[in-house]
């Protein structure tokens, strides 16, 4: 299949080689002509991916018409705030073309300000007659172990079984094996609020705190992006999967993860607007937090975690007044909220 990768970032550049691996013809799409020049001469990434070598199969372009023109298949490796505008763009010139593409995309992350999920920004913006269908990839999946060809399991999702199983049947390797999950709210939501979870972890690990202390914001991190996601249509099971506890736990544990090393940074005393534009690449989590925060107020949720830390990053909550506020809430039983959710969920289906 021909596939267009619309971005040339880690995660990107990761699963084109994985396209690559497959026989797959992959063209890459950025707008940096250093990173575009380096990919088709040098063979390499180095802004992302250090020590990766890139075969020279993998080609990359300046120009986002040829890189719609020539894909079957369009990947979009974007942060969520420029996936809106891309989408536009991208709009544009399918109809110019008359073409009509399977749309895959791999952000994690909630619309700011709106609050949707980057399907239903796809969906707004995308005429139905330039898709085949609009999917999902995600899961448990650093970039930087991806390129390494390490073992790694992701979720395709998507409401239509078939746009699911191009998906899966594209991507799946012996080192990248792909579930199809027709849950497509769940898996996108448990993709994106994960990060708010793993930048308070990195917090709690940057001021020295242990893995009991890590392991209970961990676990009751999932009950929140539980609460939320059941309450927005997810199925509940899926945070139990790939894309709830899988990633939560391998965003929230690692050095790779850019929402954990901000936390990290945060409690080192450095300021949010440094981190975010001395870190290179997109933080998530940031403005899934503040997201998250306005969706629990507005389906009245509660989510102690999300809610503590939204008032740490945008409201100068100290340190001391988080901790207190999230051990001397008021008592309350550990599944109670959940079982009342899922229950909500049968009843009314």
């Amino acid at each position: 299949m021909k596939i267009s990768m619309i971005g040339t970032g880690s995660f990107g550049t990761s699963l084109a080689m994985v396209l690559d691996s497959n026989g797959h013809d992959v063209l890459m799409y950025g707008r940096n002509k250093n990173t575009v020049n380096e990919i088709n001469q040098e063979h390499s990434n180095k802004n992302y991916l250090k020590d990766i070598e890139l075969k020279d199969s993998i080609k990359a372009t300046n120009d986002l018409e040829e890189a719609v023109d020539h894909g079957e298949m369009l990947v979009l490796a974007v942060p969520v705030k420029a996936m809106r505008s891309m989408a536009k763009t991208l709009n544009e010139m399918l109809t110019k073309q008359n073409k009509k593409v399977l749309i895959c995309h791999v952000a994690k992350g909630l619309e700011l300000g709106t609050h949707k999920r980057v399907s239903e920004v796809l969906q707004e913006e995308f005429d139905e007659n330039n898709y085949t269908d609009i999917a999902v990839l995600s899961g448990p999946s650093h970039a930087e172990e991806v390129s390494l060809m390490l073992p790694t399991t992701v979720s395709a999702a998507s409401v239509n079984e078939s746009g699911r199983k191009i998906v899966q049947d594209t991507f799946i390797t012996k080192h990248f094996r792909v579930y199809e999950n027709k849950d497509l709210i769940g898996v996108e939501v448990g993709g994106a609020l994960k990060n708010i979870i793993a930048i308070a972890i990195g917090i709690l690990d940057g001021l020295g705190f242990g893995d009991n202390t890590k392991s209970a914001v961990i676990t009751r991190g999932l009950h929140e992006i539980a609460r939320l996601g059941t309450k927005m249509g997810a199925d509940p099971l899926t945070f139990m999967g790939l894309t709830g506890v899988g990633d939560l736990i391998v965003t929230a544990m690692s050095e790779h993860s850019r929402n954990f090393r901000c936390g990290k940074m945060l409690a080192s005393g450095q300021s949010l607007d440094d981190i975010i534009e001395n870190m290179g690449m997109v933080v998530e989590g940031v403005n899934t937090t503040k997201a998250a925060y306005e969706l629990s107020n507005q389906f009245e949720i509660d989510m102690p975690i999300t809610n503590v830390l939204y008032l740490y990053l945008f409201e100068g909550l100290s340190e001391d007044e988080a901790f207190f506020s999230l051990m001397m809430r008021e008592k309350t039983s550990e599944t109670d909220g959940l079982i009342k959710l899922m229950k909500n969920r049968v009843d009314s289906e």
